[in-house]
């Protein structure tokens, strides 16, 4: 038996059944891989994590239209893993895929924001709840929700404190793509110390969509081996070098494009100064929630770009990634005719 099968089988773990409505055809499941965890900024503590974030958007803008996110975690069984499950619960979001670990401590990550709220530093503890997902237990809610999409990261796949060796990829994110066959999205997150080439080369040939922002694209392509060019044709290299179907690029005020293998390039218009910015925790998660939910509704790529860089804009005015109410939600429910269909 291996170290990491061995510890894996002395911590607790809590898979609840998929409701039966998960599985019906008018449902768009997308799973949500990773960490889910406590931001600790200076004067606060909220709930976070891409994960979270991007799952959170996806319930508050999807529901009526049948979008259903199913978070694939860990957490502990302390306060701030109590607070998390509140958290989830009171969202709104299904909590069959959350393992609870007696082991190790919920996920916490200290954030320091820029004077100009534009930008923001992490401070990401090691050996977490969210880096022992067990494999086994996210099979299991791999077979019984049959997501559509897997949206996973980098950072969920840093290497596991010593002694405990694990492969190039998390298993748990390795069985999830075996067993359910669903599309990869990739979202790019780089946070040192924690970035492995061996890892961003694995996912990036797993991911059909990778999402990144332009200094990620320049040090991927530097890590890659892609040598110096444009952006574009930097992203060019990387979608023939790893088989991706579809590149996004985001550059903060300045808009995002779409890079298709098809050569078809996207950029977003100009856009006017955004007013009332609080801070751009999230707004990345914004982006990739909307883009997402763009591809469970068949909207066309430019009109998906163009919606996903306007939310990421709103959610800047947001104290921290997520709103403190679904009111938040409601306008672009109206303009994006995402209320339900009559039955």
């Amino acid at each position: 038996m291996t170290p990491e099968a061995s510890l894996s089988d002395m911590v607790e773990t809590t898979v609840h059944p998929l409701p039966y409505s998960l599985s019906k055809s008018r449902h768009s499941t997308i799973l949500l891989f990773g960490e889910v965890l406590m931001d600790c900024f200076p004067d606060r503590e909220v709930q976070g994590g891409a994960p979270f974030n991007v799952a959170h958007h996806l319930r508050g803008l999807g529901e009526r239209v049948g979008v259903v996110p199913v978070l694939v975690t860990r957490i502990g069984k302390d306060e701030y893993g109590h607070r998390l499950l509140d958290a989830m619960q009171s969202a709104g979001l299904t909590i069959d895929g959350v393992q609870l670990d007696s082991l190790h401590p919920t996920g916490k990550v200290r954030i320091d924001l820029e004077a100009d709220g534009q930008g923001h530093r992490f401070e990401i503890a090691p050996g977490q709840a969210w880096d022992f997902i067990h494999a086994d237990m996210a099979r299991l809610v791999g077979l019984s929700s049959r997501p559509e999409w897997l949206y996973f990261g980098t950072l969920a796949q840093r290497s596991a404190v010593r002694p405990i060796a694990r492969p190039v990829a998390h298993p748990a994110l390795r069985a999830l793509l075996q067993t359910t066959h669903a599309k990869g999205f990739l979202d790019i997150n780089l946070r040192d110390p924690w970035v492995r080439k061996d890892v961003l080369r694995w996912s990036l040939g797993k991911a059909e969509i990778v999402k990144m922002n332009e200094e990620e694209l320049l040090r991927v392509a530097h890590m890659m081996g892609l040598g110096s060019a444009s952006q574009t044709v930097l992203g060019k290299r990387l979608l023939h070098a790893f088989g991706i179907r579809q590149l996004l690029v985001t550059e903060g005020r300045n808009g995002a494009w779409l890079l298709q293998n098809d050569g078809t390039h996207h950029h977003t218009g100009p856009t006017e100064p955004l007013v009332d910015v609080v801070d751009s925790v999230g707004a990345g998660d914004g982006f990739a929630a909307v883009f997402l939910l763009g591809l469970t509704q068949g909207w066309p790529a430019e009109q998906t770009l163009d919606r996903a860089h306007r939310f990421a804009g709103e959610i800047c005015r947001l104290r921290g990634a997520i709103p403190d109410s679904d009111s938040f939600y409601q306008p672009f429910i109206t303009e994006w005719l995402l209320a339900g269909r009559p039955t």
